[in-house]
């Protein structure tokens, strides 16, 4: 019996797929195990991945880590272990920059078997007895705010990403420069646009990472709207919560096009130091593979990275029309640094961030803290 252990993060939408796919793979292919456990979100964003890959096969991961895991070497190139027409598919049919954001060097790191970007979503029968329609621009996603019906999340990883997708729409992408993260004038003016959201939310918002925000919003009915969350069409599928979730592309801001949010998803490597990285390949391109991902892994709760899935009529009937709604969403998501020292500058950035955004504070005195961070992050050694 060849068995292989993986590592993936605790969702519905990251869970249970790879635990139907391993077993189906199983009954494919007899002889072969594969056991899927899981941690969580948190863990997953910031969890190094060399630890995990001393213990595991299979590693769902984020894609900052790309860059650690070219210099390091700790999981292995699928370029080396996937047929190039296989991977060749993958990069033509990439929802956004989702395949391209786990190549690095030259080679893939990971399959982006999962894509997400912060989109927006609203309780419609709560806008409706509200007497307003779901927010299309900035101002009226303030005006919302200010009536106590909209909710975002607010840890510090999150607001470090809608810090970026700030500065990305008014025309300034993060990280592009050696010694700052964004001119001076981009980064207050970003700041102080979440400032004011931020001063008109819950207060629990600071503690909730999306899931909990769509827990809250589907639980309870006290938030009718989210301008921006990590999507999760899990949501919008008829009896997974109390209530459903309409889910949409975000809100102009004036004088730009829509918010362009901050790309993430996940993506399914393979350990160096497998023994069986034939079989994990195997496995990988089984889960990757269009036919499945616009199939079998929507049918238990995956959100696939695949474009055929997002473009498929039967994921859109399952998740009142989720994928084709926030494609646009997709496709022009800023994707985000992902060089060697990259996580050292995104554990400690987004804290500070959520200080400001709670108690508020000086802008420049906070972007120079930032710009700090970034500077010592192009020399860390993680």
């Amino acid at each position: 019996m060849i068995e292989l252990k993986g590592i993936t993060w605790s969702h519905t939408r990251g869970y249970v797929p790879m635990t139907a796919t391993a077993q189906r793979f199983e009954e494919l292919n007899p002889g072969v195990r594969i056991s899927w456990s899981k941690r969580s979100l948190q863990a997953f964003a910031d969890e190094p991945i060399d630890k995990l890959a001393e213990k595991y096969d299979l590693l769902v991961i984020d894609h900052p880590w790309a860059g650690f895991a070219a210099k390091t070497g700790v999981i292995s190139s699928l370029t080396k272990l996937l047929p190039a027409e296989f991977l060749k598919d993958q990069a033509e049919n990439s929802v956004g920059h989702s395949h391209e954001s786990y190549s690095y060097d030259g080679q893939q790191w990971a399959l982006a078997i999962d894509a997400a970007t912060p989109v927006a979503s609203a309780r419609m029968d709560l806008l409706q007895a509200a007497g307003v329609e779901m927010p299309q621009t900035w101002d009226e996603l303030l005006s919302l705010a200010k009536q106590g019906k909209v909710a975002v999340p607010s840890i510090p990883q999150d607001t470090l990403m809608n810090f970026y997708m700030l500065c990305s729409t008014m025309g300034e992408d993060p990280c592009q420069q050696d010694t700052h993260i964004v001119s001076q004038d981009i980064g207050i003016k970003s700041l102080q646009m979440l400032r004011e959201l931020s001063s008109y939310l819950d207060r629990n918002c600071f503690d909730w990472n999306p899931i909990q925000v769509y827990e809250a919003m589907t639980q309870t009915d006290t938030f009718a709207y989210c301008p921006f969350a990590y999507g999760y069409s899990n949501y919008a599928k008829p009896n997974y919560a109390r209530k459903l979730l309409k889910f949409a592309d975000t809100v102009r801001l004036e004088g730009t096009d829509r918010l362009r949010t901050t790309l993430g998803g996940t993506g399914l490597a393979i350990s160096a130091s497998s023994k069986h990285k034939d079989i994990a390949a195997k496995y990988a391109e089984y889960v990757g593979n269009p036919n499945m991902q616009k199939g079998f892994f929507i049918e238990f709760g995956g959100q696939p990275g695949h474009r055929a899935a997002w473009e498929a009529e039967a994921g859109n009937l399952a998740t009142d029309n989720y994928f084709n709604d926030t494609l646009p969403t997709l496709d022009r998501a800023f994707l985000r640094p992902r060089y060697h020292g990259h996580m050292y500058f995104q554990d400690n950035s987004g804290a500070p961030i959520r200080e400001y955004l709670m108690n508020g504070g000086d802008e420049i005195k906070l972007l120079s803290k930032l710009n700090e961070t970034y500077v010592k992050s192009k020399s860390v050694t993680l």
